[in-house]
């Protein structure tokens, strides 16, 4: 593990979960609620560590469970404070009820998710379910693929939230033990970048003494439709407000984002479409293929929540036949969350490519690169078919 220091400039190792400790030390943000759950638990330890080192000046909350944590930093977020958190799986669903107040009362908490399997059964590995749960929770969700980009998003996720045309809390993601505890080289920031990047937050009506207020109040049926519809006009807000803020962070750092990122996609004829860490190894395979002669590309996609329709439809006008691979479930539906979101988008072109599902690495199950290449060649055959194709579950013991 590395030292509790707040590090800038060289290339240095970090874990995923130690780069989003550091990534918050260098904000320094005024209050972090938290409790710890694997595989998320280093994240808060590890900036507790700052805290006690006296490298922040921030207010630590030490709660007794995760529904505390997020009704902590709601009320801290309402007095205009700048917030942090961070949890995984049974965490996320225990403060499941809070989400929804935090994004209803238009606070810009940040909360990084260790990707996890929810219970049950008890399982600790990577898993996307935990966020992509969230979806309809009216929180701004983002992906990591490596433990740089969860280092960024943690500055992202604070740039986008607190923008006064989105005012949403910002979940941002990172694969449990595959990036949360492997050994990367992060190039880290330092304080200076910090304060130009992030201002200090304004908040029009801040709950404080002598600023009496009223939040989080009954809406009945006369202004509750109302109230929903701002978050959603907030929501849209975004897709204007994320693309600069990643412009932004590129012109500063040379580290560019876009919220649907394209690899060898400028001839390819077929697609691969993923999240989070899998999108690394999914590059690896389709230079393979391109090797062989296979015309196939690569679409990561960022921004999951808003969901970025235009630029996936934009992304994909060119090739015949998409593989989604979902690392996250959802029952009962035509697919998982990531199939499903990207057919839907799809369905109004009228020279949209084919979409195939398939699901992989589930409770942190590996997929080897021949599973990606078996995906690839299912892909191939079952372009043309005239018949709905069932998603494929990869890598089951048989």
């Amino acid at each position: 593990m590395t030292k509790a220091k707040v590090t800038k400039g060289k290339r240095i190792g970090m874990t995923g979960d130690e780069a989003v400790a550091n990534a918050a030390a260098v904000i320094n943000p005024d209050v972090v609620a938290a409790y710890p759950i694997t595989p998320q638990t280093i994240i808060v330890e590890h900036f507790s560590d700052f805290v006690h080192d006296g490298e922040v000046d921030t207010e630590f909350v030490c709660v007794e469970s995760e529904h505390s944590a997020m009704s902590a930093c709601v009320g801290a977020s309402a007095t205009g404070a700048r917030v942090f958190t961070a949890s995984a799986s049974q965490g996320v669903a225990l403060m499941f009820e809070i989400l929804f107040i935090a994004s209803a009362s238009r606070l810009p908490i940040v909360m990084s998710v260790a990707n996890r399997a929810l219970s049950g059964p008890i399982n600790i590995h990577g898993e996307l379910t935990d966020q992509t749960v969230c979806r309809d929770t009216g929180w701004i969700s983002l992906f990591s693929e490596s433990a740089q980009e969860a280092y960024d998003n943690t500055f992202l996720a604070f740039k986008i939230g607190e923008h006064p045309d989105v005012s949403l809390p910002v979940m941002f993601g990172l694969d449990g033990f595959i990036l949360t505890h492997a050994l990367e080289g992060v190039f880290p920031l330092d304080r200076k970048f910090s304060k130009d990047f992030l201002p200090e937050r304004e908040m029009v009506h801040p709950t404080i003494p002598g600023n009496p207020v009223s939040s989080g109040l009954l809406a009945l049926p006369n202004y509750y439709m109302e109230v929903k519809y701002q978050q959603e006009l907030a929501m849209d807000a975004a897709r204007k407000v994320i693309p600069k803020a990643f412009e932004e962070f590129g012109e500063k750092t040379g580290r560019y984002y876009k919220s649907v990122e394209g690899y060898q996609m400028e001839d390819a004829e077929t697609a691969l479409v993923t999240m989070g860490a899998l999108s690394g190894t999914t590059k690896f395979v389709v230079d393979k293929l391109r090797k062989e002669g296979e015309k196939v590309g690569m679409i990561k996609v960022k921004t999951y929540r808003p969901f970025p329709a235009d630029d996936l439809a934009k992304a994909l006008k060119d090739v015949d036949a998409v593989g989604v691979i979902d690392r996250d479930l959802t029952f009962g539906a035509p697919g998982a969350a990531l199939y499903t979101d990207l057919k839907t988008s799809l369905y109004d072109y009228k020279d949209r490519p084919q979409v195939f599902g398939y699901i992989a690495g589930i409770g942190g199950r590996d997929v080897l690169v021949k599973d990606y290449e078996y995906i690839y060649k299912q892909v191939l055959k079952n372009k043309g078919a005239e018949k709905a194709v069932p998603v494929e579950w990869i890598g089951l013991r048989k």
